[in-house]
């Protein structure tokens, strides 16, 4: 196996084209990885999701990081780790440029809002269950892409 690091161009066209990654974030020295959807535009990811553990503790600490990935054949795959900043777009008058932004890039996917909106347990009716609107305002990414190895290598 050949392991090579992704240029910039190559880190973004991976993010861009895909949908789903993993973000991780941190509170009490304890990380907390969860998959999530977004959409790439002007150095941010956007999301939405309900409140809960994962708007708690970026609201705590605004440091994340995300990956995303793609799998081919056995010993072929891409990866790409974006370093950023939380920022939430709360619903008020100035932030609601930046609201309709990130729900312009969402809504183009059916059921964008169905993996951040359902919860495993009974919905709540309880103060706090709003949704939320972020973005991840991206600082740094680095990529590595991986290919099996041939005998002209």
């Amino acid at each position: 196996m050949i392991v090579q690091e992704m240029t910039r161009d190559e880190n973004i066209a991976l993010v861009s084209t895909h949908r789903l990654g993993r973000l991780a974030c941190v509170r009490d020295n304890r990380p907390y990885l969860v998959p999530f959807h977004y959409a790439l535009s002007d150095n941010h990811l956007y999301s939405f999701s309900m409140q809960g553990q994962k708007i708690d503790w970026m609201r705590e600490n605004a440091q994340v990081c995300v990956q995303v990935d793609e799998v081919g054949a056995t010993l072929e795959w891409r990866s790409v780790i974006v370093f950023g900043l939380f920022e939430e777009l709360p619903e008020t008058p100035q932030w609601q440029r930046d609201r309709d932004h990130a729900w312009s890039l969402l809504q183009k996917h059916a059921n964008w809002w169905e993996p951040a909106s359902l919860k495993p347990s009974a919905p709540s009716t309880a103060v706090g269950s709003a949704s939320v609107f972020y973005r991840i305002k991206i600082e740094s990414m680095t990529g590595r892409h991986a290919r099996e190895a041939t005998s002209s290598d």
